[in-house]
């Protein structure tokens, strides 16, 4: 079979807020901007010149005693992703995207993800595709514009669970270390002896010694995490112009500060998530705020910030499993000294990304999607832009092999992306040489009843019961001879129906997504660059599809 694709809704994998939000629902038209389509973008522009370049968010800075001036954002933006790359060798082209920054015409389109060990998943690398590719795209419709391609890394996370392995052909490679702080301060040391047990594991080709030294220059030779991951990303995306930032520096939270304030003096967002959340109560809620959506950081300590209130009703605030407290007026001064020891949660963390970037679109997976949805009314009440929400590109890899054996087997990829029991009872009743399925006989019988049960009413209506026992009985009867002939065609069966268990567990590990559990390694090994330019060259992220490539 060839490289083919199928609709996010149609793959099964998406959750029902997800699909309602893809089809443009009525219901859910309120909790974003604007749908992401090409022509969209031109009005998404236009109001963020004016938010971003312009005085947009003046009143509310001024509300909580805001001191910065929001034409300076560009020129602190420009001078920290300075500092960062300074010891990196980088390419002109994201050399020169941080210098279009300053200007007032120059966007970004951002994705985010956690700093997960050599990249984590598979979708790491769809997620940062889908976001250059969309900046190319977005050039050749507004060319008056720049578009500048962002990996924002997550390095205030502190969930080191969730990071610190990686899946190589079936197998768990896990970093074994404590880390109880912001991920991007952890230290590289240890990772040496991790090394050596993946570096067996790769063999001795060329392909594998690039692996080698990729992983290497990265983690060996860096001595935090954070610095780790922004060069791995940079030497996989460095010639399309791809500029990395950690927002975990004091002049970025400088310019967060007057959000810093108002969430502790007025936890906004707890109210204004709160009440999105009550129109989302038909579905599944990602994620519920707290009361004050802020950590307390320290290299080795990222805790919740807890308001309370001491014997005379004063506003106390708590460092969560501390016996760290400040009062009201020592903490806001603490926040004017030291911003840097502020770090937002998942609900203000994308507030904090679009004041301090001059974003149109945040490109994230179904799980962001799903949290962006309850933030608008949150960032509508601080007056700043929401972004156009995108969905990341999903990609399904297979080998020619694979492909060739889908193809024997009578196989369509959308076959494929069913679940497993329905995948065997689709192609059992396929290979059976008589129907297995008695949906004609059964409507048959209640057709047959239903003259029985009409009759009943012009005779004697106390058969009634027996009537409708008999019909349950004889239908029961015949579902039960269903799945007899079912179970016997598929012992039938059993050796071709194996192939087809077998070659579907190899795409889908897990019974889950290829993107989410096998690392890009395992084909790069096989393929090199070869494998990243189909991807750039297939990737369309504007196209609400999931894309199955078969590699050569």
């Amino acid at each position: 079979m060839p490289t083919d694709c199928i609709s996010y809704q149609n793959s099964g994998y998406f959750s029902s807020l997800i699909n309602d939000y893809l089809d443009q629902k009525d219901n859910l038209q309120s909790l974003y901007n604007r749908f992401p389509s090409v022509e969209n973008f031109d009005a998404q522009i236009a109001e963020k010149k004016i938010n971003f370049n312009g005085n947009g968010n003046g009143n509310f800075n001024d509300n909580i005693n805001g001191n910065f001036n929001v034409n300076e954002k560009r020129k602190v933006l420009v001078s920290v992703l300075d500092k960062q790359y300074d010891k990196i060798n980088t390419s002109s082209s994201t050399l020169n995207n941080i210098k279009l920054l300053n200007n007032s015409n120059t966007f970004t389109i951002t994705t985010g993800h956690q700093l997960n060990l050599f990249t984590g998943p598979l979708y790491f690398l769809y997620k940062i595709i889908s976001t250059i590719n969309l900046t190319k795209e977005l050039k050749v419709k507004y060319p008056e514009n720049n578009f500048v391609p962002i990996y924002w890394m997550a390095t205030e996370d502190h969930d080191f669970d969730e990071i610190n392995y990686f899946n190589f052909k079936g197998r768990k490679f896990r970093w074994n270390k404590e880390s109880t702080g912001p991920v991007g301060r952890l230290s590289t040391a240890g990772l040496d002896e991790f090394f050596e047990v993946f570096a067996q594991e790769l063999g001795s080709s060329k392909t594998a010694e690039t692996i080698k030294t990729l992983f290497k220059n990265a983690y060996l030779n860096h001595s935090n995490l954070a610095d780790a991951t922004r060069f791995l990303a940079n030497e996989l995306f460095k010639d399309y112009g791809l500029v990395i930032i950690d927002a975990d520096h004091p002049d970025l939270k400088r310019l967060f500060i007057p959000y810093i304030k108002e969430e502790l003096i007025n936890q906004t967002s707890y109210k204004k998530v709160t009440e999105t959340n009550e129109e989302l109560k038909n579905y599944s809620i990602q994620v519920n705020p707290r009361e004050i959506n802020l950590f307390y950081i320290e290299d080795d300590l990222r805790e919740r910030i807890v308001l309370d209130s001491d014997s005379n009703q004063n506003d106390i605030y708590k460092i969560n499993n501390t016996k760290t407290t400040f009062s009201k007026s020592d903490f806001l001064a603490l926040v004017e000294n030291h911003p840097e020891k502020f770090s937002p949660n998942v609900i203000i963390r994308p507030l904090y990304q679009e004041v301090i970037l001059p974003n149109l679109c945040y490109i994230g997976g179904g799980g962001e999607i799903a949290y962006w949805l309850e933030l608008k009314s949150y960032f509508d009440s601080v007056n700043v832009t929401f972004p156009i929400l995108l969905l990341r590109n999903s990609v399904l890899l297979a080998t020619e092999k694979q492909s060739k054996k889908a193809d024997k087997l009578g196989l369509s990829w959308a076959n494929l992306f069913s679940k497993q029991n329905d995948l065997v009872n689709l192609k059992t009743a396929e290979l059976s040489e008589f129907p297995i399925d008695l949906s004609i006989q059964k409507d048959f019988l209640k057709n047959q009843f239903h003259y029985l049960h009409s009759l009943v009413q012009q005779t004697d209506k106390s058969f009634f019961g027996a009537v409708k026992a008999q019909e349950a009985k004889q239908i029961k009867g015949l579902e039960n001879l269903e799945r007899r002939l079912l179970k016997a065609q598929k012992r039938k069966h059993s050796e071709t129906l194996e192939r087809i268990i077998a070659l579907q567990n190899e795409l889908f590990p897990s019974y889950s997504l290829q993107e989410r559990q096998a690392n890009f390694s395992e084909f790069y090994l096989e393929y090199d660059n070869d494998m990243i330019e189909k991807l750039f060259a297939t990737l369309k992220p504007l196209d609400s599809r999931f894309d199955v490539i078969v590699l050569p």
